[in-house]
């Protein structure tokens, strides 16, 4: 396992006060934040734009992990390194073709990452897991916050993990969906190092929160 970090999702954030929750999370020594572009086709709901994603950074040298829950995102991936993120994740869902879509990613200069839904399968990363630098699993259904963690991504992520360990790949997995501190041992058990999380630390007690996930995060570096 890589080092565990924790990725507050800026859906969670107060829109309003951008700037002040950016330097709040920061301050409580998280180091990235996940950012979440939605088309309103990919998945039902929009969120925030490139133009907003540029304002953020103009704020914040946090590391901006951009999620680009998008149909084709390779139309969006110019404009996503533009506005100023660093990795920038695609939904193999999404791409029709992915591998041209991670090479475009990083002729921009970026980390690529790409995204698995619930239901799809491990498969479909037979022939790019070479090269990307993050797998993120979402672990509940895209497109909306608060919802509760699928049981059964417990399975998939520790597939994950066997399969980078035969293929001696060090990439870290990332989950999205579901994460609190009194539930994220079990995605670390399985072999995540990445976990965002949003209305968990978005809650009105921002230090006090990302403390409380440090604090699990503790007894894996001890």
């Amino acid at each position: 396992m890589g080092k565990i970090e924790l990725l507050p999702s800026v859906l969670s954030a107060d829109f309003a006060n951008l700037g002040r929750d950016l330097r709040d999370v920061e301050e409580a020594g998280v180091h990235a934040v996940h950012i979440d572009v939605m088309d309103g086709t990919f998945v039902p709901s929009l969120s925030l734009g490139f133009p907003v994603i540029s304002s953020m950074r103009r704020v914040s040298g946090l590391f901006f992990d951009v999620h680009l829950m998008v149909e084709e995102p390779g139309r969006y991936v110019e404009l996503a390194a533009e506005a100023g993120a660093d990795r920038i994740g695609v939904h193999a869902e999404a791409c029709r073709h992915l591998h041209r879509t991670i090479q475009q990613i990083r002729a921009a200069g970026k980390e690529a990452c790409v995204v698995l839904n619930p239901a799809t399968p491990l498969a479909v990363l037979e022939y790019v897991l070479g090269d990307v630098d993050a797998v993120l699993l979402m672990t509940v259904n895209p497109g909306f916050g608060g919802q509760a963690y699928i049981p059964s991504m417990t399975e998939k992520i520790c597939s994950l993990r066997k399969l980078l360990a035969e293929r001696e790949l060090s990439v870290p997995i990332e989950v999205d969906g579901g994460m609190k501190p009194d539930n994220v041992r079990q995605v670390l058990d399985a072999g995540a190092s990445l976990i965002v999380a949003g209305s968990s630390v978005f809650n009105g007690r921002i230090g006090e929160s990302i403390r409380a996930f440090q604090r699990v995060f503790a007894e894996y570096s001890a």
